[in-house]
């Protein structure tokens, strides 16, 4: 089928939409400041993309899963400011640019990340474009692939024979929420559900595997953040 948008043109869309979010906030502290900084710090948006391109897919208006995108790309950030705190990764760099904490203080910086967590959440339950019943859906499936089941579990260190679950989680789980939330959206019958269900799980774990090579052996300034930091932190 020939899409309506390039992955160009919906990146566009997604920053354009990110930048207002938080600006749009009564308030106007260092906190948002902070969950803002790390929101333009650019990178692939390829998490919120996947949700509109499935809907494209699914001929489907792209614009059903907008909120839903942007709730998804602000979980993926909230997880990147809590990875790179002394406590995680203890990272200084992150898409090219000072990790968040390293700019606003660790204490901002987990405060930030704990703020675009819960406003991921306020933006799907607010969404005017869906239904109560598939926001319930969406949301009930956000919290699964992003809590200790899905991402944060992800991050749990374990045995090697668990590493596959491990990929499932940390990063799949997210990828796959892409795939399946836009299914969610466009109210697809069960074989298709499975067909995505079946791809987005193959699609995560190949990512996942991608990016831990690329730890080892990629090059930092492509990357915009240093590399071997899985072994320095076992």
């Amino acid at each position: 089928m020939m899409l309506k948008k390039s992955m160009n043109e919906l990146i566009e869309i997604i920053n354009n939409n990110l930048d207002g979010i938080i600006k749009s906030s009564p308030l106007n502290t260092k906190l948002e400041e902070s969950m803002q900084y790390s929101l333009d710090a650019g990178g692939k948006r390829i998490r919120p993309v996947l949700v509109l391109l499935t809907l494209e897919v699914l001929n489907e208006n792209y614009k059903k899963g907008l909120q839903t995108a942007l709730a998804l790309e602000m979980i993926h950030t909230y997880s990147l400011i809590h990875d790179d705190l002394p406590a995680m990764d203890n990272d200084d760099f992150r898409r090219g640019k000072l990790t968040n904490h390293k700019v606003y203080g660790e204490w901002k910086a987990i405060l930030a990340g704990d703020a675009l967590l819960t406003k991921a959440f306020e933006l799907i339950a607010n969404d005017k474009n869906l239904e109560a019943e598939t926001k319930v859906k969406v949301i009930s499936r956000l919290a699964h692939d992003s809590g200790n089941l899905g991402m944060v579990g992800g991050h749990t260190p374990i045995e090697l024979h668990t590493l596959e679950q491990i990929h499932k989680a940390k990063t799949g789980a997210l990828l796959k929420f892409s795939i399946l939330s836009a299914a969610d959206i466009a109210n697809v019958n069960d074989e298709t559900l499975n067909t995505l269900d079946c791809f987005s799980e193959h699609l995560g774990l190949m990512f996942q595997i991608k990016d831990d090579l690329l730890d080892v052996d990629g090059d930092e300034k492509k990357l915009g953040k240093k590399v071997g930091s899985d072994v320095e932190n076992h």
